[in-house]
This record gives C-alpha cells, sequence and structure tokens, in this order.
C-alpha cells in the first residue's frame, strides 16, 4: 500500500477496524479513510465480503479481486485476513481492538457478540473505543434479527413504492438503494462520537437501524399524510408542483432530456426557448392548474420539440433562460461531463490486479481538509504482514506460527 501524509486530513490518527461488509458499511469507513483516518478491513479467506463475488468483473473474467464493486468502495483501506472462528484467533483481534479508535460492523445483531466482540467485550479491552452496529433494523426489536440488504430496505421504507406508473405497481429501485443513504448518517454519528471522545474521554456505542434512515427520506410524505391524511400515489415523472415536468426524448439513440417548469416565469422562458408564443395564451396551459390538468396534451407537444434536437443543443438554451432542464446521461457521458471533470469528482488509482480503476469523490469539499483517495482498494489478505507485524507489533516468529495454523484464513 502506498503511504501517504494524512496529517492535513480531518480525521489523520484515527485507527478504524472494519468489520463491514457488502455497500452501506464500506462506503462509511472509505469515507473515513478518504479524510485521513487509517482504516484496516478484516475479512476472511472462507467468507470474504461478498461485493467480491459480484460482476461486473474487469474483461468479464471473475476473480476475488477482479470486482468492480469491491474496489469501488474499498480504496485508502488495508486489508488482512482472519479466521475469526478460530481459537487462537481472540488474542490477535484483542491486539487489533486495542490499536482501534473505531470498531465499525453491519452485520445482523448477534454476530459481533457471538465472536466475543459485543460493545460491552470491547471496552473492557479498550474503555474509550467507538463502536457503530449498522444491522438492518438496529440492535433490538421484534425484528431485530431478520437479515436484510438494500433492496428489500427499500421496499420497507417505502422508497420504492414511490417509484412507478400510475397504471403499473411499485417499480424495484435499481440497486440497493439504501446503502447509499445510510453512509451520511453513519459518517455524522461516528464524526460526533470521536469529538465527544476528544473532549470527554469517553467512548460510545452507536446503534444504527438502516431502515430508520431510509425512512427519514420519506419525511416530507409522511407529514403531508398526518397532516392532510394524503396517501402518496404513484405519478411516474411527474409532480404535483411543476408541468411540464418530464423526461423527454431527444435527437439520438436512447437521448433524453429533464425538463421541470414550476411557475409562470418558467413557463413563458420554456415556451420563448421552444418558439411557441401562442401557448401563453391557450387557456389549457395558462396556469398551473390548467397545465396539470393537461398535462399529458402538453407533454407530447414539448417532446415534439425535444425529439428535433440532441439534448446538448437545447439544454443550455433552457437553462439560459431560467428553465430547469439537464441532459439524462450514462455510463461513459459521466466521465467526460465538464461539471464533473471541474470538480475533480472522479480520482483514478492502479490496481495490482485490474489497472486503472475510478472511484467517485463525496459530493461535498472541505477547504481545509479536501480528502484524497491514494491507494486503490486492497487485494484479499493483500496487507497481513504489514497490519499484524508492523501496526499491531506482532513479533515475526509469532506471525509465522499463526499463519502456519491457519489463523490468518
Amino acid at each position: 500500500m502506498q503511504e501517504m501524509d494524512t496529517a492535513t486530513q480531518a480525521l489523520d490518527g484515527v485507527k478504524v477496524a472494519d468489520f463491514t461488509w457488502a455497500i452501506a458499511g464500506p462506503i462509511t469507513t472509505q469515507m473515513l479513510a478518504f479524510h485521513g483516518a487509517r482504516v484496516v478491513k478484516i475479512e476472511s479467506i472462507m467468507r470474504p465480503d461478498g461485493q467480491r463475488t459480484w460482476g461486473p468483473f474487469r474483461d468479464n473474467i471473475p476473480g476475488i479481486n477482479r470486482t468492480a464493486a469491491f474496489t469501488k468502495y474499498n480504496a485508502n483501506k488495508y486489508g488482512i485476513t482472519l479466521n475469526l472462528n478460530h481459537p487462537k484467533a481472540a488474542g490477535v483481534v484483542r491486539k487489533l481492538i486495542g490499536w482501534a479508535d473505531v470498531v465499525a460492523e453491519n452485520f445482523t445483531p448477534g454476530t459481533m457478540a457471538n465472536w466475543g466482540l459485543s460493545y460491552e467485550d470491547l471496552i473492557r479491552i479498550k474503555p474509550d473505543i467507538v463502536m457503530i452496529s449498522m444491522s438492518a433494523r438496529g440492535q433490538t426489536g421484534p425484528l431485530a434479527q431478520l437479515p436484510g440488504i438494500g433492496p428489500n430496505l427499500a421496499g420497507m421504507s417505502g422508497l420504492a413504492g414511490l417509484c412507478g406508473w400510475p397504471d403499473n405497481g411499485p417499480s424495484f429501485i435499481y440497486g440497493a438503494y439504501t446503502d447509499f443513504l445510510v453512509p451520511h448518517f453513519a459518517i455524522v454519528t461516528l464524526v460526533a462520537a470521536l469529538d465527544n471522545r476528544r473532549t470527554t474521554g469517553k467512548g460510545q456505542y452507536i446503534d444504527l437501524s438502516q431502515l430508520a434512515c431510509a425512512i427519514q427520506f420519506n419525511t416530507p410524505l409522511l407529514l403531508d399524510y398526518a397532516m392532510n391524511g394524503r396517501d402518496m400515489s404513484l405519478k411516474g415523472n411527474k409532480c404535483d408542483h411543476a408541468a411540464p415536468h418530464q423526461i423527454y426524448r431527444c435527437r439520438g439513440q436512447d437521448r433524453w432530456c429533464a425538463i421541470a417548469v414550476f411557475d409562470d416565469t418558467q413557463w413563458r422562458a420554456l415556451c420563448n426557448v421552444i418558439g411557441a408564443p401562442g401557448w401563453l395564451e391557450d387557456p389549457r396551459f395558462d396556469t398551473l392548474p390548467s397545465r396539470k390538468r393537461n398535462e399529458d396534451e402538453l407533454d407530447r407537444l414539448v417532446e415534439a420539440w425535444t425529439v428535433k434536437f440532441a439534448p446538448e443543443e437545447i439544454v443550455p438554451l433552457l437553462q439560459a433562460a431560467g428553465v430547469p432542464a439537464g441532459t439524462a446521461i450514462v455510463g461513459q457521458e459521466f466521465f467526460d461531463d465538464p461539471q464533473l471533470k471541474h470538480r475533480a469528482h472522479f480520482s483514478w488509482l492502479d490496481h495490482p490486479e485490474i489497472g486503472q480503476q475510478s472511484y467517485e469523490s463525496p459530493g461535498f469539499r472541505l477547504s481545509g481538509t479536501p480528502g484524497l483517495y491514494y491507494s486503490p482498494a486492497p487485494c484479499l489478505g493483500q496487507h497481513n504482514e504489514y497490519v499484524y507485524t508492523e501496526l499491531l507489533g506482532m513479533p515475526d516468529e509469532e506471525f509465522c506460527e499463526l499463519l502456519n495454523e491457519g489463523v490468518f484464513q
């Protein structure tokens, strides 16, 4: 692993024992590492992080170190293997906990306790440890023991019920959607716990429910129902407070642009750009309520205009006129986007097996400590010798003995 001086980073000096897997946990710890924390990711050869088995794989060649999923969410981390079921693993993990400031995990409740790694166990080793558990539904309650992953939590939280067309049922939200919401809550609570530890000398246990985090994003709808008795209905791309509000076909293969008009000023600007001043006098469209009543016809008319142009031709005109609009971009277009390039949104690091791999920076920038990527995601067990002998101070003889006995499998 390339060593980098992180002294100018916000979390320099913070040490993290990362037992997380899948997406929500690894994103959380990667953001800590991005801002200077030293993160050691713990896996097992017999049961590696499940991300290592998910495609896509570089060059479509499967391999434990060749998947984009694991590589994307584990940069800047040291990677070790440890068989926590081995009788001699207990002594090793005590060294690891004694080294760490933070322990992060997102297993089903009880998993860490079965290894002797509950919060109560950890504070016997290091009283001021900060531990975060990010299970599907939290550590307590009648459903706490049920396993859960992002796709089913998207359904349970109601988020999947927001997506779909009026003449169909809810649509599946692609990917583990809630896994990308949870880290924002986890990172903030971890930083708050570390700040409290810095000022009081006391550690803390954070019991985070991924489901509860996801439900927070439905707060406006929950309030609307509680206050007005109004339930959410499927609307496709439409919005109660705007018309037109749609993704419109443009010229070219699978090219689209988004247009949203929320008030009469934007409506007049849209009509002027399109060159349809007659729409301003049309009683079907003269107010937002009338535009909503005739929205299907309005969408047809707008798309009859957009389909004649590439998105790059009309989106700048609309934006310049004050009409909210954007190009629906996919794939390679993200890497070519001038705004993302300007903000250096993507970093590229050379992975030992798959070569150049892209990494997304967080959407925010800290002015004094901006964060950085400096090392690609680790291969399975790549840093065993360094972490055990250098970071944890294990004698070479002990390391070799435990290695031969299968403790690091």
